[in-house]
């Protein structure tokens, strides 16, 4: 059992807290698009969620400061969310689409192979199908996904650090 601090019963986390929990994401999402577990974009991952949301393990949201003025795509969060919180599925939002597109892109920029932006503004991580994933970072997160939703924080944002 994980022993929380007074900083995180108040909704607090520490600094090294949260970056271990960005650390952890990056390699979650690092090691699952070789196995091919990941779904990008929003309508993609609305699909996804359709067809098969017991697969899925978990959502990120992404936003940079410009998105907030988008409607539509708030909206869409909204949608996503509740879909999410219905099926018990752990949600994390994340502060920039740019470094989500270094972790998955390699460096390519978020751009698809057409040379079109990819839309990071929604990232399924889904289990691999010819086995349980056993990883010690996906278990982290939901570790920290499930103690947010304790304190009343169904949504945590987490700050990707930049390289």
């Amino acid at each position: 059992m994980y022993n929380m601090t007074f900083e995180e019963l108040s909704g607090d986390y520490s600094q090294e807290r949260m970056d271990t929990v960005a650390k952890a994401l990056e390699e979650v999402l690092t090691s699952a698009l070789p196995q091919g577990c990941i779904t990008v974009g929003v309508y993609e991952a609305a699909k996804s969620l359709n067809v098969d949301p017991d697969n899925v393990v978990l959502c990120i949201l992404a936003t940079d400061d410009e998105d907030v003025k988008d409607v539509a795509l708030q909206i869409h969060f909204t949608l996503i969310q509740a879909f999410c919180c219905e099926n018990d599925i752990n949600i994390l939002r994340v502060n920039s689409t740019r470094r989500l597109a270094e972790i998955l892109g390699g460096g390519g920029g978020g751009k698809q192979s057409g040379g079109e932006p990819m839309d990071l503004h929604c990232v399924l991580v889904t289990s691999p199908h010819s086995t349980s994933w056993k990883d010690p970072a996906l278990s982290k997160l939901k570790r920290f996904c499930s103690e947010s939703r304790c304190m009343d924080q169904w949504v945590p944002i987490i700050n990707l650090p930049e390289r």
